[in-house]
């Protein structure tokens, strides 16, 4: 039977689960954001995985075929040499009535101002205290904190969940998403009492049967412990953490030169040898983003089979304690 928990989250998105699958390059597309919607959590397509604004659109259609539940779509705005149209993506979200977006990186304001104009509920992604307060202020929805542990970029400060979530809790009024380092019902369990209303997985969702990535990648995540990650682009003040490959050796390697430039690594780190890595599963061909949650991934469920899993695990433990307590 599937155990139900509301939370703030759970209230505003409209979902069964206190659980969100975060924005993944390449990952997030249809079949992954439906099949976590279909369980219960709340699903996201990840724009820029699509080329263009109109992909986005056809994307987002063909998620409506596959669920009638709610979903999100991921934002994610960076420094670039040639920045995508972000506002041509903003305009195809608006358009196409998806109702919650998550933002993630740097100055989202022009954009969080237009998707509050036209009703959507925004939960942005944060690494720090002070970039959650600042959000918040900014008027966002919800946010998503992410600890060190997490995949993709933890920013400069190596704060763990541990520390971070509650932190965040205590300054924080709007409902808030523990990100970083969650698997499990330990974890979720967890996130509720450090003062989070839920929690966003991303790697996690990787190891699934509907990801669409290839098996070599997902064993990957099994086979890696809690230590084979590396944390790449330190140097250049836009820390990243990946799966530990001979690629991302290989960028450790580079970087420790004295002389190291990011020219000298940027071979080995564009976005589309990531693509190539995760849909051929050639692990020697390009990135791995994955968290040190791979130190508790063991099985490749369904999101259905995972999400029920986590739910019942996080109730048990919570009626065991209670029942510790009541002697």
């Amino acid at each position: 039977m599937p155990v139900n928990m509301k939370t703030r989250f759970t209230e505003m998105v409209g979902v069964e689960h206190p659980i969100m699958q975060g924005g993944m390059m390449w990952v997030g597309r249809a079949e992954m954001a439906a099949a976590v919607s279909n369980a219960g959590g709340l699903g996201t397509l990840t724009a820029l995985t699509f080329p263009t604004p109109d992909a986005l659109r056809a994307e987002i259609d063909r998620c409506r075929t596959m669920t009638d539940k709610p979903f999100a779509v991921n934002l994610t705005i960076l420094p670039s040499v040639t920045p995508p149209p972000y506002a041509e993506y903003r305009k195809a979200i608006i358009d196409s009535g998806v109702k919650v977006v998550e933002t993630a990186g740097s100055k989202p304001q022009e954009h969080v101002d237009d998707f509050k104009g036209y009703g959507l509920q925004v939960i942005h992604k944060c690494t720090s205290v002070r970039h959650a307060k600042s959000a918040e202020r900014m008027g966002v929805d919800a946010i998503s904190i992410d600890g060190f542990e997490c995949a993709g970029h933890p920013g400069e400060d190596d704060v763990p969940g541990l520390v971070l979530i509650p932190a965040a809790a205590d300054v924080v009024t709007i409902p808030m998403l523990a990100s970083g380092g969650f698997g499990d019902g330990r974890g979720l369990l967890a996130a509720l009492a450090l003062g989070a209303d839920g929690i966003n997985m991303g790697t996690r969702f990787c190891a699934t049967r509907e990801a669409p990535i290839h098996d070599a990648v997902k064993q990957l995540l099994i086979d890696n412990d809690e230590r084979a990650t590396h944390l790449i682009f330190r140097k250049f003040h836009n820390t990243g953490r990946v799966a530990k490959t001979p690629v991302s050796d290989q960028v450790i390697e580079i970087s420790a030169r004295d002389d190291a430039a990011f020219s000298d690594i940027q071979p080995l780190v564009s976005g589309a040898k990531g693509r190539v890595a995760v849909e051929t599963g050639d692990l020697a061909a390009g990135l791995i983003w994955a968290g040190q949650i791979q130190g508790l991934i063991r099985d490749i469920p369904s999101c259905k089979e995972l999400l029920e899993r986590i739910m019942s695990d996080a109730k048990a433990i919570s009626t065991r304690l209670a029942a510790l307590n009541s002697h």
